[in-house]
């Protein structure tokens, strides 16, 4: 290693994120969308022969170029990353990898959470991780029939209120699990709120933070599978290797899902999990959106609802919770944030 150095990638080193891309091309991985920090190790000649990247509390696309392998120069990248975690303050570290690469970081200090056979390996850095969460879970189960509903609520509106409603009117226990990643527009303490406020007149609703386990959309990685059909369907299998356990220690037999209409990866993503979900005992529920006036409530419209400050229009999509949250000084900075996004549709 005397004669590499290992360097942060800037956003605007164009010349050094070329030689990154091709790089990656070698291994058959795309560069990440999401990536919030690069590193490259460079020969004599300013060369990358190794890079790797993080984005929030994960670790991802890493390379090292042929010529190069077995010099150990993937450990030094994956020590590196694993440093500037520590520095931002994430102890707790997830990584996914191809089958063939999960030993390499099994012997570096990861564990297997869950694994997809023909695609990829979802893992952490500490031992007991998943299984703390789940006794954790444990102790909130409930005797009687229990389902499961999993929501990003961004933010929580008609639509998930009815499909809340719906659920917990066909089940003794309603296990409502919140995504807790911060990839959404509205933050995860705000979400939260919303739910807890919009749902606290369902008695037999229990809500959980996801933690890091239930994955969302933003933070599932896209760089190493071949297209984006791939990409939803590993997502989506991933998803059940991990709720399968979740439901085994809380005794769920149900889990219901909104439909999307105007969503094709939601679409897919049902698809897979009304397929999956009943070969491991866990019945499926797709639940038709809720309308107003004709119109599918979806979160994407609250939000454009949102960036316009139509709150007229508003009225008729969110619980008077949400309402008036956004109508409050405290929202100021959350629809300030969603004013000046460029994209507020999720496809």
């Amino acid at each position: 290693m005397s004669d590499y150095t290992i360097s942060k990638i800037y956003p605007t080193d164009k010349r050094s994120l070329t030689q990154l891309d091709a790089l990656l091309e070698q291994e058959g991985i795309t560069r990440d969308a999401n990536l919030d920090y690069i590193c490259a190790i460079y020969d004599e000649e300013y060369q990358i022969i190794a890079t790797g990247s993080c984005f929030a509390n994960t670790l991802r696309c890493f390379a090292v170029s042929k010529s190069h392998q077995g010099e150990g120069l993937l450990n030094t990248i994956i020590t590196h990353l694993i440093d500037i975690q520590y520095q931002r303050g994430n102890m707790h570290l997830f990584l996914y990898t191809k089958i063939e690469s999960a030993k390499f970081f099994k012997d570096l200090g990861f564990y297997e959470i869950a694994k997809v056979s023909d695609t990829l390996v979802f893992m952490e850095n500490r031992k007991n991780g998943f299984s703390d969460y789940l006794a954790e879970l444990s102790k909130t189960k409930k005797d009687g029939f229990s389902a499961a509903l999993v929501m990003n609520a961004n933010p929580f509106t008609l639509g998930h209120q009815y499909l809340v409603e719906k659920a917990a009117s066909e089940c003794d226990t309603l296990h409502l699990f919140i995504v807790s990643e911060e990839a959404s527009l509205v933050p995860f303490s705000v979400r939260k709120k919303l739910v807890l406020d919009g749902t606290a007149h369902v008695p037999n609703v229990i809500c959980h933070d996801s933690g890091p386990y239930i994955i969302s959309n933003a933070t599932f990685p896209s760089y190493f599978l071949k297209d984006e059909e791939s990409v939803i369907k590993g997502h989506g299998k991933l998803d059940l290797m991990v709720f399968t356990r979740i439901a085994e220690v809380l005794s769920v037999t149900r889990r219901y899902v909104g439909e999307e209409p105007s969503s094709q990866v939601t679409a897919i993503y049902n698809q897979i999990m009304a397929e999956e979900l009943p070969l491991a005992g866990i019945e499926c529920v797709v639940v038709p959106r809720k309308t107003v006036m004709g119109k599918p409530i979806s979160a994407s419209y609250v939000r454009q609802l949102l960036q316009k400050k139509d709150f007229v229009a508003l009225k008729n999509m969110v619980p008077a919770t949400t309402l008036d949250y956004f109508q409050s000084p405290e929202a100021v900075p959350v629809i300030e944030k969603i004013c000046h996004s460029e994209n507020v549709v999720h496809y």
